[in-house]
C-alpha cells in the first residue's frame, strides 16, 4: 500500500508523541521500584481505568475478534468467553477489592502475605515469578504476530512483516523502559483517544455504506441471530466455501457443547483472579480497595462499546465490499480481514489516522506487558535474591535491562507462531488451565500451603507446555484434564506438607477477607479482634457476578447490531443495559466499602 503523505505525517506525528511522553515522565520514574511500577499509589482510578481499556484493546485480539464476527456473526460474542473476557466482572464484584488490600507491588509479593516466609512460601512465590514470564513472553509472542500480520498488508513491500514489527516493537519498548507505569498510563490516555475516535469512524464509515438488505445478501441466514442450538447451523457452503473450512479448523461447530465448556472454563478462571500481567497492576496501583473495585468496573464501560463498534464496522465493511472478491476462494486468511479494510475501503487522511489508532492498540497492550513482566523480574528476582539493599536507581535500571530481555525472549518466540489464532488458543486454554486450580484454591482454602501451591501451579504450566507440542488437541477440552491434574496435585501436595503458621494466615484472613473455607483462621482472627465480622457476602457477590455478565454482553451485543441496523435487537440490548446497570447500582457500587488510602 503506498501511503498517502498525509497519512505518512500522522502516523510519524504519532509515533514522535509517544517517546516525547515515555522521556517527558522519565524524571518521576525514577523515584523508585514503587513510582516505576506503581505510579506512586496517586493516579486516579479512572485514569488507571482508561489506561487498562486501552491495553485490552489490543491489534491481535481485534484482528481475531473480526475474523469471528465474520464467519460466526452475532454468536461470535460468546467466543471470547474463552479468554474470558467476564474475568472482569469478577474484579469488579469483588476480587479486585481483595487483591488491593493486601498492598503488594507484585502478585509474587502477594505471595508472601498468603505463605509466609517459609520454604513452600519461597517455592511458590518463584512459581509465580515462573508462570508470570511464561505468560508475558506468550503475550509478546501473540502481540508480534498480530502487528506482523497487520504489518504485512498495508506497509511497503522494501521490508519483511517481522522487521517492520521489529521497529514497532522497539519504539514501544523505548518510551516503557524510560517512563515506567507513568509513560505507559499517559500514552495509553492518548492511544485510548484515538482509538475512540477511530471506532466512531469505522462504524459510520459501515453504517452509512452498507444497507441491512446489502448485509443479508452476503451472509447466511441465521448470521444476525444470537440464538444458537446444540450444532452450528450457519452454512455459508454457496457464499463462501473459505468460512466453512475455518469453522471445521475451529472445532465451534457443537457450538452447545462448546459454550458451556467456554461458561465452565471462564466461571474457573475468573475466580482464580487475574493473571500477572497489566491487569492484576492496574489493580494494585489504585488508591485503595474501593477505587480498585471502581477500576475494574469502568472497564466494560470504556473498552467494549467503541470497541464492538469498530469491530462491527470493519466487518460489515469485509462483507459487503469483499464479499464478490472472495466468495469462491478456499484460502482465504480471515486475520487479514482488518488490514485489507483498512488499504482498499478507506479514504486518505482516515487511513492513516487509523492505522495510528491500530498501532496505538497494540502499543499499549505491549507497553503494559512488559511493564509488568519487568515488575517481576526486579522486584522478586533481583532485589530479593541478587542485590536487597541496592539504591532505590539501581533497581530502576535493572528494570530497564529487564523489559529489554523480555521483548528480545518474546519476539523471538513470534517468529515461530503463524496465526494469532494458535497463540490465543494455547494462552487462553492451556496456559490458564494451568493456572486456576491453585489460584481458586488460595482465596478459599485454608489448608492449601506453598508446596500445595508450587506443586499446582508447575504440573498446570507443565501439563500447558505439552499440550502446545501435541498437534490437532482441542486445547479448550483439554482444560478439565488440566484442571483435573493440578487440583489433585495442589490438594494432595498441601496435605502431605505441614499448614502454614496460623499466625501467618490470620494476617491475610484479617487484611483481606475473603469468604470460604477458613475456619480455624477465623477461630484465631476472633479472639484476636472480638469485632471482626466474617464475609459473607458470596450469595450477593455470585449474583453480582451473574447479571454483570449479562451487563457486559449486553454491552458488547449493543454496538454490533446498531452497525448492523437491527433496531430491535439494539434496543433489547440498550433496555437490558439500563436494567443490569440499576440493579448493580443498588448490589454492587452502594455497598463498597469506603476505605482509607492504602
Amino acid at each position: 500500500m503506498n501511503l498517502h503523505p498525509i497519512d505518512i505525517a500522522v502516523l510519524l506525528l504519532y509515533l514522535a508523541v509517544m517517546i516525547v511522553v515515555g522521556f517527558a515522565v522519565e524524571k518521576r520514574a525514577r523515584g523508585g521500584l514503587g513510582n516505576y511500577f506503581l505510579g506512586g499509589n496517586k493516579m486516579p482510578w479512572w485514569v488507571l481505568s482508561m489506561s487498562n481499556a486501552a491495553s485490552m484493546f489490543d491489534i491481535s485480539g481485534t484482528i481475531w475478534l473480526v475474523s469471528l464476527l465474520y464467519v460466526y456473526g452475532l454468536k461470535s460474542v460468546f467466543i471470547p468467553w474463552l479468554w474470558p473476557i467476564f474475568n472482569q466482572i469478577f474484579l469488579m464484584v469483588y476480587l479486585s477489592s481483595w487483591l488491593r488490600r493486601s498492598r503488594a507491588m507484585t502478585g509474587a509479593e502477594w505471595i508472601t502475605l498468603r505463605f509466609g516466609q517459609g520454604k513452600g512460601a519461597e517455592v511458590s512465590r518463584m512459581s509465580v515469578v515462573f508462570f508470570a514470564l511464561v505468560s508475558v513472553i506468550a503475550f509478546t509472542a501473540y502481540a508480534f504476530v498480530g502487528i506482523a500480520k497487520f504489518s504485512e498488508i498495508f506497509l511497503p513491500e522494501t521490508m519483511s512483516a517481522n522487521t517492520y514489527a521489529l521497529i514497532i516493537v522497539g519504539i514501544t519498548t523505548l518510551y516503557t523502559v524510560v517512563g515506567g507505569l507513568y509513560s505507559v498510563v499517559i500514552t495509553d490516555l492518548i492511544q485510548f483517544a484515538i482509538m475512540i475516535i477511530c471506532s466512531i469512524a469505522l462504524g459510520a464509515i459501515a453504517m452509512w455504506q452498507v444497507s441491512p438488505e446489502m448485509l443479508q445478501a452476503v451472509v447466511p441466514e441465521g448470521w444476525g441471530d444470537l440464538r444458537f442450538s446444540w450444532v452450528l447451523d450457519l452454512d455459508w457452503a454457496d457464499l463462501m466455501p473459505a468460512a466453512v473450512l475455518k469453522m471445521e479448523s475451529d472445532g465451534y461447530t457443537m457450538f452447545g457443547a462448546f459454550f458451556l465448556m467456554m461458561l465452565f472454563k471462564g466461571v474457573l478462571v475468573s475466580a482464580a483472579g487475574p493473571a500477572p500481567n497489566y491487569d492484576m497492576q492496574r489493580i494494585l496501583a489504585a488508591k485503595n480497595s474501593k477505587e480498585a473495585s471502581l477500576m475494574s468496573g469502568l472497564v466494560t464501560v470504556v473498552l467494549f462499546f467503541p470497541r464492538y463498534f469498530m469491530i462491527a464496522g470493519i466487518t460489515v465493511l469485509a462483507l459487503a465490499m469483499m464479499g464478490s472478491q472472495v466468495g469462491q476462494e478456499n484460502s482465504l486468511d480471515f486475520e487479514q480481514v482488518l488490514p485489507i479494510v483498512i488499504r482498499d475501503y478507506l479514504p486518505v487522511g482516515l487511513a492513516g489516522l487509523l492505522i495510528a489508532g491500530l498501532l496505538a492498540a497494540f502499543m499499549s497492550t505491549f507497553a503494559g506487558t512488559i511493564n509488568a513482566a519487568a515488575a517481576y523480574l526486579v522486584n522478586d528476582v533481583y532485589k530479593r535474591y541478587v542485590r536487597p539493599d541496592a539504591e532505590e536507581r539501581t533497581y530502576v535500571c535493572a528494570s530497564y535491562v529487564s523489559s529489554i530481555a523480555v521483548v528480545v525472549v518474546g519476539c523471538t518466540f513470534g517468529y515461530f507462531v503463524t496465526s494469532v489464532e494458535q497463540a490465543t488458543q494455547w494462552i487462553v486454554s492451556a496456559l490458564w488451565g494451568g493456572y486456576a486450580a491453585a489460584n481458586v484454591l488460595k482465596w478459599h482454602w485454608w489448608r492449601l500451603n506453598g508446596y500445595g501451591y508450587f506443586w499446582g501451579m508447575i504440573s498446570g504450566i507443565a501439563g500447558a507446555i505439552v499440550l502446545g507440542t501435541i498437534e490437532d488437541v482441542n486445547l479448550l477440552f483439554a482444560f478439565p484434564v488440566l484442571l483435573t491434574i493440578s487440583t489433585a496435585v495442589s490438594v494432595v501436595a498441601s496435605l502431605l506438607t505441614p499448614a502454614e503458621d496460623l499466625e501467618v494466615l490470620c494476617e491475610f484472613y484479617m487484611r483481606t477477607r475473603p469468604w470460604g473455607w477458613w475456619g480455624p483462621v477465623h477461630e484465631l482472627a476472633i479472639s484476636k479482634d472480638p469485632t471482626f465480622a466474617r464475609n459473607t457476602n458470596f450469595c450477593r457477590d455470585a449474583s453480582n457476578v451473574c447479571i454483570g455478565i449479562v451487563w457486559q454482553t449486553a454491552f458488547v451485543v449493543l454496538p454490533i447490531t446498531i452497525v448492523i441496523q437491527d433496531w430491535n435487537l439494539a434496543l433489547g440490548a440498550l433496555v437490558l443495559v439500563l436494567m443490569t446497570s440499576t440493579v448493580l447500582k443498588f448490589t454492587w457500587y452502594d455497598r463498597l466499602e469506603t476505605t482509607e488510602t492504602q
